[in-house]
This record gives structure tokens, sequence and C-alpha cells, in this order.
């Protein structure tokens, strides 16, 4: 495989291309205090926050699937015996 193919362009332009987007980049999140750091920190720290509470959310879902299941069965089993009966 050729470095054009792989870069998708040639390697000169793609570096001017990564240099003025790292400065864009660099600038946005200067503008609003980001360390890098901070993205993995924060992407560590959404990912403990979902494992932490995934499992009270996991809860309140099958509270759902019960309560729905209490109306959504009857009805399911109502339907089939009244098409079972014009059948």
């Amino acid at each position: 495989m050729q470095t054009n193919q792989f870069l998708g362009d040639t390697v000169g332009r793609t570096i001017i291309k990564l240099l003025v987007l790292s400065i864009l980049v660099g600038m946005v999140m200067s503008v609003f205090d980001i360390a890098p750091f901070d993205v993995l920190y924060g992407i560590r720290d959404f990912f403990i926050r979902l494992w932490e509470s995934g499992w009270a959310a996991l809860g309140r879902f099958g509270d759902w699937i019960i309560l729905g299941a209490s109306v959504v069965v009857p009805v399911f089993i109502l339907i089939r015996l009244l098409n079972y009966r014009r059948n």
C-alpha cells in the first residue's frame, strides 16, 4: 500500500491539514479551558457513571417490562382467543 493511498493525499498536504486542524482544535479547547487529560478523564468518568447507574437503569427497565406486560399479554391472549373462535 502506498503512503498517499493510506493518507488520502500527499504527505506534505496531510501534514499541513493536520497542523491547521490541530491549531483550530487547540484554540477551541483553550477557549473552553479543556486540557487533553480532561477529555480522557471525562470519557473514563462517563463509563464509570454508566456502570454504577446502569444496574439501577436495568432495574427500572425490568419494572417497565413487567408493567407493560401486565397489559400487553392479557390483550394479546384475548385477541388470539377471539381470532381462534372466528377460524
